[in-house]
């Protein structure tokens, strides 16, 4: 086990030395999973929580942090939503070179209305966005995001689960990172200071 462990270890140094050149600083990782080179989660075509269309072209020039939840859920969305509130509060004035997007899976409730409310109350910088059935199901398909209804004991009682982690665009728009739901405050602010440069 010992030898494996010292192999292991050698492994790691020599690749983390792969590509520098003599003098040059090492290259600072992500704390994140990095996505960088992705093929999927390109765009999106939905409503701001104003009644504006979107889309990933409104935000170039920011780095976009975007969630995919709804308004009901009883417990990852409203934390997810309150560490990105102390993420910004941690970046201080980089914080306006941020844009958090709020995507909801459960467009039948979600309302326009519904989300001015919801989202802003974490931040007034924070949007929320919404489609009809039919789009949301396109851009969680684009975006690889599973979500699915589940029956509760009336009508509109149900629940919804759903893909709990974050993605983040750099200022082009290009996927980079995904932030694991539970990961904590710390990394993303790490892993946002890399991308605001």
């Amino acid at each position: 086990m010992k030898k494996v462990l010292a192999f292991a270890l050698i492994a790691v140094s020599l690749l983390a030395g792969c590509g520098e050149k003599k003098g040059e600083a090492p290259k600072v990782a992500f704390q994140s999973t990095d996505l960088t080179g992705a093929s999927f989660a390109k765009d999106f075509a939905l409503t701001d929580h104003t009644g504006k269309p979107r889309t990933m072209a409104d935000f170039k020039g920011k780095v976009v942090v975007m969630f995919f939840g709804y308004t009901q859920c009883p417990d990852v969305c409203p934390t997810t939503m309150a560490e990105m509130t102390e993420v910004l509060k941690q970046l201080g004035p980089q914080a306006d070179q941020v844009q958090v997007l709020f995507v909801t899976v459960d467009p039948e409730r979600d309302t326009q209305k519904l989300l001015a409310e919801y989202v802003p109350a974490f931040d007034k910088r924070f949007i929320g966005l919404y489609g009809t059935p039919e789009q949301t199901a396109a851009v969680a398909k684009e975006f690889k995001v599973m979500y699915n209804k589940v029956p509760g004991s009336t009508k509109d009682g149900y629940t919804v689960d759903h893909t709990a982690a974050s993605y983040v665009f750099d200022k082009e728009g290009k996927l980079r990172l995904l932030l694991r739901s539970g990961q904590g405050v710390a990394p993303a602010v790490h892993d946002l200071k890399l991308l605001l440069g």
